[in-house]
């Protein structure tokens, strides 16, 4: 009885929305948050030794959404896997000093501020022993460095972050490429 009574009255996804006094939504940075934007790297046995994480606008557009980045790296590093943070998006008022400090800070708690003339983040963490991380600021027109992806304890390859990122450039449609431009 109680499951024709639902029945009765499901909604289908082209119905009008429920009513309520106050509605609120994710906003399509909540959405692109939640899409992975990371490689992950495996050893041949399939244990994972390594993680790239693209950070996107969605993960640092609230608090909780930046909280959550922050516990996944952290996690991450804590489960024994190299982590390389590629964070291409200005400080906001959440992270002032990059994505790096609230990362680290959950590690060690020291001092750390980005210069002025270079705003964005690049990290790569070794889970060592010790754990190490390897911050490199840059800014925009930079020549993108080369970042290690650790892979085990002082071994790492290099990742050409520049040349990826032309060659992903290349291949863009041209109509996405002149919406950029």
């Amino acid at each position: 009885m109680l499951v024709r009574l639902f029945q009765d009255r499901l909604h289908a996804g082209g119905a009008a929305p429920p009513k309520a006094r106050f509605i609120s939504s994710a906003t399509d940075e909540d959405v692109y948050a939640a899409r992975a934007n990371r490689v992950v790297v495996r050893e041949s046995r399939g244990r994972v030794v390594s993680v790239i994480e693209i950070v996107s606008p969605g993960n640092k557009s609230s608090r909780h959404a930046l909280r959550t980045f922050v516990e996944k790296a952290v996690g991450l590093l804590g489960q024994g896997i190299n982590l390389l943070v590629i964070d291409l998006l200005p400080a906001s008022s959440r992270d002032p000093e990059g994505i790096h400090k609230p990362i680290w800070d959950e590690i060690r708690e020291e001092p750390f501020e980005l210069p002025e003339d270079k705003p964005l983040t690049l990290a790569a963490y070794s889970v060592g022993p010790p754990k190490t991380a390897y911050v490199e600021p840059v800014a925009v027109g930079d020549v993108l460095p080369a970042m290690p992806a650790f892979l085990g304890s002082g071994i790492y390859v290099l990742v050409p972050l520049e040349q990826s990122y032309q060659a992903t450039w290349a291949a863009c449609p041209e109509e996405f490429r002149e919406a950029v431009e």
